[in-house]
């Protein structure tokens, strides 16, 4: 049966990046302690099709990502799917990232009851020829209270809920764990949030996030001086966004800096 997909191609182009986007499959995210979380992963993989190649194979990508599925994945793992996919599809470059929700336990403030909170996380790979480049990216939900609101006001401050989301260049070897990642992130905002609170730890919640108002750019930038200190850190990006309760439209900060491995930004 003739391969279409392999047939020359003659147009000079070669195409950065071909492959399958949006496939969900159950995955094991490895944990800090030794275990495994299983959660649905959301996969984007690619690779570099030659200028002389009409077609790529889509159900290899596909067989290659169900086999990984069943393993443990981190950091290393990443760097192993990416070598398979350089050998099953001769490729000089590929590209693989997964999304999924991560829970970790909280317990709140005051009353001490046990809870969960989900935290949208990725891990993005790319390895061309024997470089290997490996991104972390965590959104954390914060509560902020306006500093200025609260310096202007007779009574009260406007608060809001927003989103910081970190992305962190990975150094070779080192293993940057979420169970680290994201508490230190969630210290940033005004007040951490919960799933769950009884009257007790609304109390103490509000009362420590009005205590502590902050800025979408002091956000930012207590998060940079925080995450400049984790171990593995190459390049980082910051950005935190709040939904303003008392305007229609987003706060918006951005900060990044770092080496010079740019290629997963």
């Amino acid at each position: 049966m003739r391969d279409v997909a392999s047939d020359h191609d003659n147009r000079g182009i070669t195409i950065d990046r071909v492959g399958i986007r949006d496939l969900h499959l159950p995955v094991q995210i490895r944990q800090k302690t030794g275990g495994a979380a299983r959660v649905v992963g959301v996969f984007d993989a690619t690779v570099e099709l030659p200028h002389y190649e009409r077609g790529t194979h889509m159900s290899r990508s596909v067989a290659i990502l169900l086999n990984w599925s069943k393993r443990e994945v981190s950091m290393h793992e990443m760097e192993g799917i990416l070598r398979e996919y350089q050998s099953i599809f001769s490729a000089r470059a590929a590209h693989v990232s997964v999304r999924f929700k991560y829970f970790l336990d909280k317990q709140t403030p005051v009353s001490g009851l046990a809870c969960q909170l989900d935290y949208d996380c990725r891990f993005d790979a790319t390895i061309v020829d024997e470089d290997f480049a490996f991104a972390l990216e965590v959104e954390v939900p914060v509560l902020t209270v306006c500093p200025c609101s609260l310096e202007i006001a007779e009574a009260g401050a406007h608060s809001q809920r927003g989103i910081v989301c970190v992305r962190i260049g990975a150094t070779a070897g080192v293993i940057i764990w979420l169970e680290d990642l994201i508490p230190l992130v969630e210290r940033q905002g005004s007040s951490e949030i919960f799933p769950i609170l009884k009257r007790e730890d609304e109390k103490y919640v509000t009362e420590h996030a009005f205590a502590n108002p902050k800025f979408v750019e002091d956000v930012v930038r207590d998060t940079v001086l925080a995450i400049r200190d984790l171990p593995g850190v190459g390049w980082y990006q910051v950005s935190c966004e709040t939904y303003e309760s008392i305007h229609n439209h987003n706060a918006y900060a951005y900060a990044e800096g770092g080496g010079d491995a740019w290629s997963l930004r």
